[in-house]
């Protein structure tokens, strides 16, 4: 028998240990935060507070034409978002389908959160969203790929609870492909050439790689497929390269300007979509 496993007894008695510790850190340099155990022994959540009053939070959904991702996005959004104080922003890419243009159109004139803003130029990632950063009324950006459904009808309030503490940066989610494997739990710098999702294709119950993927972590870089960030920070680094990055990686090297400049860039698994 090996020596290093640990009754249940110990289990127990290393967790209640740990939490003291969590709590008694917190009480001194986070007051407002909670701890609770996590879902695999000695694994903690830590629940930061809820700013009060809440911040509004502007969610920029790039788009063109393919009203059959984009209104499911959309109403998903409306209506399975907890957190209370959000606006969403379509950003109308050249769209020419009379349905898409029919569903913008009705959909904003229905619900005063959302508005329609027209980008007529070609398509360049970056600088759309720059746009829509520009247009936005929240202190709170979110950059959301128009093929996004959320799970968890937490995940923007634990999303805006992270973004919010002075020292993070971008904060990413969990993200599932239909079947229930994972699309995106963090980007990881070198994975095929330049960057890759973390643990993808892992099942969504999977603990993960020291059961990282059922607790929030620091991680390089995070998917602007579902991307939160305080806009101050977002023009403290000059927004997405549009210049050099019309298309791909524009949101890895957005993470890494924001951790260059002292932020810490996080992942969180309590924060759940389908991509």
């Amino acid at each position: 028998e090996g020596s290093t496993a640990l009754s249940s007894g110990q289990k127990d008695y290393t967790t209640e240990a740990g939490l003291a510790a969590v709590r008694d850190y917190l009480a001194e340099h986070a007051p407002g935060a909670t701890v609770e155990a996590g879902h695999f022994p000695n694994t903690y959540r830590v629940r930061w507070p809820e700013p009060r009053p809440t911040p509004l939070v502007s969610l920029l959904i790039p788009t063109r034409d393919r009203v059959e991702i984009l209104r499911p996005c959309v109403e998903a959004i409306l209506a399975h978002t907890d957190y209370p104080n959000f606006e969403v922003l379509i950003l109308d890419n050249q769209s020419q389908c009379p349905e898409t243009l029919a569903f913008m159109q009705a959909v904003a004139e229905r619900d005063a959160r959302v508005r329609v803003l027209e980008w007529d130029r070609p398509f360049n990632y970056s600088a759309i969203n720059n746009f829509g950063a520009q247009q936005a009324r929240g202190e709170i950006l979110g950059l959301v790929n128009n093929d996004i459904e959320p799970i968890s009808r937490e995940w923007l309030d634990e999303m805006v609870r992270q973004v919010v503490r002075p020292e993070i940066g971008c904060v990413g989610a969990k993200l599932y492909y239909p079947n229930d494997t994972i699309q995106h739990a963090g980007v990881i710098l070198g994975i095929g050439g330049v960057a890759g999702h973390s643990h993808k294709y892992f099942h969504r119950n999977a603990p993960g790689y020291f059961t990282r993927l059922h607790l929030a972590h620091n991680v390089s870089a995070v998917t602007g497929a579902c991307l939160l960030v305080r806009k101050a920070v977002f023009e403290e680094v000059g927004g997405l390269d549009a210049e050099n990055l019309p298309v791909a990686f524009n949101d890895v090297d957005f993470c890494l300007k924001v951790r260059a400049a002292g932020y810490r860039n996080l992942w969180t698994p309590y924060a759940e979509l389908y991509h």
